[in-house]
């Protein structure tokens, strides 16, 4: 049987919240064919001196967030098998 697991990324600036540089938000919203979600965030800072090259942030802020939800997605893995073992496990990256 085939699931298909859906990641959407939204990515936004937030401009008005650092005044030293731009600050690029991206939100990674994991839903499953079960209808589990998981969410990650991330976000990335242009220094003031380096050249505005938007799709830069994009990248850095949507890898953070896929980082954060890859993190999540393994805990969440880690608790689901710990309640069938009944004891505690740690899944390696």
């Amino acid at each position: 049987m085939t699931h298909t697991w859906n990641v959407v990324i939204h990515l936004f600036d937030a401009d008005d919240l650092v005044r030293e540089g731009r600050l690029t938000g991206a939100h990674a919203v994991l839903s499953t064919s079960a209808g589990t979600s998981l969410e990650g965030y991330g976000r990335a800072r242009r220094n003031p001196e380096d050249a505005a090259v938007p799709e830069i942030g994009e990248e850095l802020a949507a890898a953070r967030a896929l980082r954060e939800l890859a993190d999540r997605l393994l805990r969440a893995t880690s608790d689901d098998i710990a309640e069938i073992e009944h004891r505690p496990v740690h899944l390696q990256h």
